[in-house]
């Protein structure tokens, strides 16, 4: 063994452990040991997280000495061993905060929220929510693998942005699972936890006006799938026991302040928060709506995660009390579910969607996702060659976005299809190739073009996460109640909020809420899941190695969001926070137009215009646009690096 080397073992021996025991003191949830309450009575509180007694006179002296000691030892180190030490000192991330090109906005009154890179060693977590980042690390750093780091994220985004994700709702989640041996191939799962359509569903149920009744209320409700999604994937590749990465959520949900973007987003409903119930007694528990720092509690959300970490998912599921109490709130609200389909309710597993990009290989989930998509609109950009940024690369890609969408209205659940043909077709080169050539760009539109926008629906009723450890597993994972607290429905007795994922499928000659117009094969029908913008993404450099995990929340805004945030990483070069800060565009075809971030270069803003683009300009805030989340590995310098979108507030957190 080397000087070297023995100064850097001496190191990790004395004073690893010091930094991870004050970390875990500092963040790390308590254990929780409580009495279990009567289930039948939702009106019963937690008992309280026991809080550590201070320390004694004798146990103070002792730290003391100890840590005189280790700092007479790191002394020596740094003194004998400079280059060991200081390579041995670099165990906390560096989290760089980033000022990209064109970070201004139109309204200088209003500056930009920070955006952060995130560099670390070991593991990343990119989250749209500082402290479930941070909650997904402590799982990395007890020795958790980046599945349950993603399980953990995700149920935390659940309890503190409840507007984006939560038990209640589903979603899709890919996972890279590194070779064991050198020179073998990684392989790469997806699991299907989208939502299902209740037995007495029918294709013409929101026809006749009633399409509002998919966007709220009971009958807007699919069987939901988060928890058997999750679960599923724990059983897989979870190194941790389901118990210890579930309750610290528990805990987190029987009190904490309220952040920002929640805050932000508690001041757009309340109507909702103050006059519903059910919604009152937590967002407004004194007839005032809940400020920034204020303390907010869900307990008996907190009760149900609780029952989850004893029982599993098969709690949700089995027709316990947390089953009969949602069913019971959906019926009451309009809806038509029952025990049994609760009970049908299975997540699907199968070997990811597999494409490639500049030589890149890409993971992604299948149909009904919108993973076939970007494939497909990535496929187009490859015919071109990107160098430097300018209109007519940019006048491409806004005309990708349009056949995206076209394709998009071609799919639907397959195995409600006799003939796949379309769907399958949708993702290869072959296909690709054909379409390129009606992409025109020497762009004309008749005068009949010239028509105001349509708007542009508000959608933060998703959430993404994306962790990558330092074994290489990266896992991608996007959760959905898909609009402001879903259907804006909360069960009382079980804490949770219903999604409004029916308004997915579409209605004949009806646009759903994000203004998307209706596709073939999409109608409602038992058992079906519908359409969605969704495409949690992996990706390898060339030589197989790992390289990103990227997703986003937005609605039809999604898929559009990760095709130029990879954009801005692989033919751009930029890292994962500016690539995710650049501006974006957004044209879903039907109607016409596109809407820019008002920090989109001007110049290539003014290009688009000259090839007929009808451009809206918008601000960067508003509701509706999409947020990235982004871990990814760096290969020369083998770092791991990870960004969360300024948009949501997000931040990443590593170690």
């Amino acid at each position: 063994m080397t000087a070297s080397d023995s100064s850097l073992w001496l190191y990790n021996i004395i004073m690893a452990p010091l930094h991870y025991m004050d970390e875990k003191r500092q963040t790390l949830p308590h254990a929780l040991e409580f009495d279990r309450c009567d289930v039948n009575d939702h009106t019963l509180s937690l008992p309280p997280i026991s809080i550590p007694q201070r320390d004694s006179g004798k146990n103070r002296f002792l730290k003391l000495l100890a840590v005189a000691g280790l700092a007479v030892a790191c002394t020596f180190l740094m003194l004998t061993f400079p280059k060991a030490a200081k390579s041995a000192m670099e165990y906390h991330p560096r989290v760089i905060l980033k000022e990209p090109h064109n970070m201004t906005i139109l309204d200088h009154n209003s500056p930009r929220n920070p955006a952060y890179l995130i560099e670390a060693q070991h593991g990343v977590v990119a989250t749209e929510n500082k402290r479930c980042s941070e909650m997904g690390v402590d799982i990395l750093r007890k020795g958790g693998s980046a599945v349950d780091a993603a399980i953990a994220a995700t149920l935390c985004i659940g309890v503190v942005n409840s507007f984006s994700a939560g038990i209640g709702g589903g979603g899709y989640m890919t996972v890279r699972i590194p070779p064991k041996n050198p020179g073998d191939k990684s392989k790469a799962y997806t699991i299907d936890f989208r939502g299902m359509a209740p037995r007495a569903t029918t294709p013409t149920m929101f026809d006749n006006g009633k399409i509002a009744l998919s966007a709220s209320g009971g009958l807007a409700m699919l069987i939901p799938g988060e928890l058997a999604g999750l679960q599923m994937a724990h059983d897989e590749w979870g190194a941790m026991t389901w118990k210890e990465v579930v309750v610290p959520n528990a805990e987190l949900a029987m009190g904490w302040t309220v952040d920002k973007e929640l805050a932000r987003r508690i001041q757009w409903f309340p109507d909702l928060f103050t006059k519903d119930p059910d919604f009152k007694e937590i967002f407004a528990p004194n007839g005032t709506l809940l400020k920034e720092g204020d303390i907010i509690e869900r307990n008996n959300y907190a009760r149900t995660l609780l029952e989850v970490a004893e029982g599993g998912a098969e709690v949700f599921y089995n027709g316990s009390y947390i089953t009969k109490a949602l069913v019971s709130k959906v019926n009451a609200t309009g809806g038509h579910a029952t025990i049994q389909d609760f009970l049908d309710y299975r997540p699907l597993l199968y070997r990811s969607l597999e494409g490639s990009y500049r030589g890149k290989k890409l993971y992604t989930p299948r149909a009904p996702s919108a993973g076939p998509v970007l494939l497909h609109m990535l496929n187009l950009m490859e015919g071109y060659n990107f160098t430097r940024r300018n209109g007519l690369d940019t006048h491409r890609m806004v005309e990708a976005m349009k056949f995206g969408n076209a394709e998009k209205s071609r799919m639907s659940d397959p195995r409600y299809r006799y003939d796949t043909t379309l769907i399958d077709e949708i993702h290869t080169k072959q296909f690709a190739d054909e379409i390129r050539d009606r992409l025109d760009d020497h762009r004309t539109q008749p005068a009949e073009y010239y028509r105001p926008l349509y708007t542009l629906k508000p959608d933060h009723g998703t959430s993404h996460v994306s962790v990558v450890d330092k074994e290489g597993m990266m896992v991608s994972v996007t959760s959905s109640v898909n609009w402001f607290w879903g259907a804006q429905v909360l069960d009382p007795v079980s804490g949770i909020v219903l999604n409004n994922h029916m308004n997915d499928f579409s209605t004949f000659n009806e646009t759903n809420i994000f203004g998307e117009f209706p596709a073939r094969w999409n109608l409602p029908q038992p058992g079906k899941r519908p359409l969605s913008s969704m495409c949690p993404t992996i990706v390898e450099k060339e030589d197989g190695s790992p390289y990103i995990a990227i997703g986003a929340s937005g609605g039809p805004t999604i898929f559009p969001a990760v095709f130029q945030t990879l954009i801005n990483i692989i033919d751009y070069g930029l890292d994962p926070s500016e690539a995710i800060e650049f501006g974006r565009l957004h044209n879903q075809l039907k109607p016409e137009g596109t809407f820019a971030d008002e920090t989109y270069r001007a110049d290539i803003l003014e290009a688009l215009s000259r090839q007929r683009h009808r451009i809206q300009v918008l601000d960067i805030y508003r509701n509706g646009s999409s947020c990235v989340q982004a871990v990814m590995r760096d290969s020369e310098s083998g770092l791991l690096l990870g960004a969360s979108d300024s948009r949501k507030n997000g931040i990443a957190a590593g170690y």
